[in-house]
């Protein structure tokens, strides 16, 4: 029997290889569409989403991504046949669940694409059997990999310093204190290692973003990212809500309401949506002191990527003695390097006009990986196993630590902000 030696890259260099691919096309071939998905009404729906253009747009759009994923298939050595005939099918589901979500009274209550694209993906994951091929066609980690790599591009340095002190100052005191209670929450609960890097960097960091880098970061179980996510996107609603109104009650400053938003709710879209309700000053600080929380993500992935490895690494090397820099260098999670390098040549070598021609098309590219991979996770899940296989326990560590995070934000808010 003769074996053959079947050509591959390690998946996150691939993933490095095929966001900068993107990002190459996107500055010096051309600049993607970004496809129409807001509707109010039917007739919306008709004329815009389902329009002959936006339909080309999407079929477009489709080829793109067929492509870069065939590419990514290859590399890391996965059926090519397979991933090209399972594609098309969690693309549809997908678009169904950009469909759903651009709806303004869906918008409204800030339900974003990907809690469509997880409870579609679950839907047709738990009714339906699904064959092995297409179950072995799911490339999550390559998807959501590929959008943290593009997500790089939005963390710009410049910005950094735009953000302004205060609001840089508020982000480092409640992303640390946040995080290390959040942290030590878990570990009383005895919630397992992986769910409680998650917990801590989405409560404390940007939410859903957060969660999927130290995912990523630690090569995470996707059902317990999804788990993670679930709990997020439910619980910014009633904050987006019902903070501002208790705002209103004790007649905090507007700046003070402001900052208090932005760093506590965890998804950017319920930031702004919350800020609106109060008024202009608070759309702004609360924008502005989200966005300094954000520009932590790099830092935050990057910190844990070295922490997950010097302390979870299994190997005998390790467990005779302390884990050498080649060891940890083995391990480390390189897709964070292609966010960083991403990050860096958008600061520095790409002209703020350039930045912000391609903003909008890298976002939409960007939120589309983020979208196949939660419809990819979906498939992949089992209803009960995520009931089942997840305690109360995280549930009660994550909305005490977001209790927590309410209440540390108020008070560096008011020491902060008041005018």
């Amino acid at each position: 029997m003769s074996t053959s030696t079947k050509f591959t890259i390690h998946e996150d260099w691939t993933v490095v290889i095929l966001g900068f691919i993107i990002i190459g096309i996107l500055l010096f071939i051309f600049l993607p569409q970004v496809p129409v998905f807001k509707w109010t009404n039917g007739n919306d729906l008709i004329n815009n989403v389902f329009e002959i253009k936006n339909i080309r747009t999407i079929s477009f759009q489709f080829l793109y991504f067929i492509s870069i994923g065939t590419i990514g298939t290859f590399l890391v050595g996965k059926s090519i046949k397979n991933f090209i005939l399972g594609f098309p099918i969690i693309y549809i589901l997908t678009i169904i669940a950009l469909i759903l979500a651009g709806n303004s009274e869906v918008k409204a209550l800030n339900l974003e694409a990907v809690i469509f694209s997880l409870v579609i993906g679950l839907i047709i994951g738990n009714f339906f059997k699904l064959p092995e091929w297409f179950r072995s066609a799911l490339s999550t980690e390559l998807f959501v990999k590929i959008g943290l790599v593009l997500l790089g591009t939005s963390v710009i340095f410049s910005d950094i310093l735009k953000a302004g002190s205060l609001g840089l100052i508020q982000a480092l005191v409640v992303v640390l204190s946040v995080w290390y209670f959040a942290f030590w929450l878990c570990k009383k609960l005895k919630v397992d290692d992986e769910l409680t890097m998650m917990i801590s960097s989405a409560v404390s960091i940007c939410g859903v973003s957060a969660a999927i880098a130290t995912s990523g970061a630690i090569k995470g179980d996707s059902k317990k990212l999804s788990y993670v996510i679930s709990m997020v996107l439910v619980t910014a609603i009633p904050m987006m809500i019902f903070m501002p109104i208790i705002a209103s009650h004790f007649n905090f400053p507007e700046e003070v309401t402001g900052a208090w938003l932005g760093g506590s709710i965890d998804t950017s879209g319920a930031v702004v949506a919350s800020g609106t309700l109060v008024g202009e000053t608070a759309l702004k600080i609360s924008t502005i002191v989200k966005f300094s929380q954000n520009v932590l993500l790099g830092l935050a992935a990057f910190a844990i990527s070295i922490y997950w490895t010097y302390t979870h690494n299994k190997s005998s090397e390790v467990q005779e003695s302390k884990p050498t820099l080649g060891v940890i260098w083995e391990r480390f999670p390189k897709f964070v390097i292609g966010f960083i390098a991403a990050s860096i040549v958008f600061s520095f070598f790409i002209a703020p006009e350039t930045r912000e021609s391609v903003k909008e098309s890298l976002k939409n590219l960007q939120g589309l990986w983020f979208a196949l991979a939660f419809t990819s996770i979906g498939l992949e899940t089992n209803f009960k196993d995520l009931l089942q296989s997840n305690s109360r326990k995280p549930l009660i560590a994550f909305l005490v630590a977001q209790f927590f995070n309410i209440i540390i934000t108020l008070i560096i808010a008011f020491l902060l902000f008041k005018p």
